[in-house]
């Protein structure tokens, strides 16, 4: 896995913690990346029950995955040029 990271040159960063003893601090840019990403997958396990899974094959597993992930850009679409909402809002009825 650190292969991996250095090959790649990702370098992970988190955010401290209340007891670090030396602080380090991270953009706001990159906070409201995080949030974002957050909140999707908060979406994702409470909206379209991504942590029940009962595929047999990976071959299910991939298209449930994908399914559930096109369905929350379809309602992320519609929420922004046809509806004129926040992109957040995926509990709201469509109608």
């Amino acid at each position: 896995q650190a292969d991996l990271f250095h090959q790649s040159q990702i370098k992970l960063s988190v955010p401290t913690r209340k007891n670090q003893l030396i602080p380090v601090e991270l953009s706001k840019r990159k906070c409201r990346k995080r949030k974002r990403i957050e909140t999707l997958l908060s979406q994702f396990k409470g909206q379209f029950s991504m942590n029940i899974n009962f595929a047999k094959t990976f071959a299910g597993l991939a298209t449930r995955i994908l399914s559930k992930i096109t369905a929350l850009t379809m309602i992320q679409y519609l929420n922004v040029f046809v509806l004129n909402r926040k992109i957040n809002r995926i509990k709201v009825n469509i109608c």
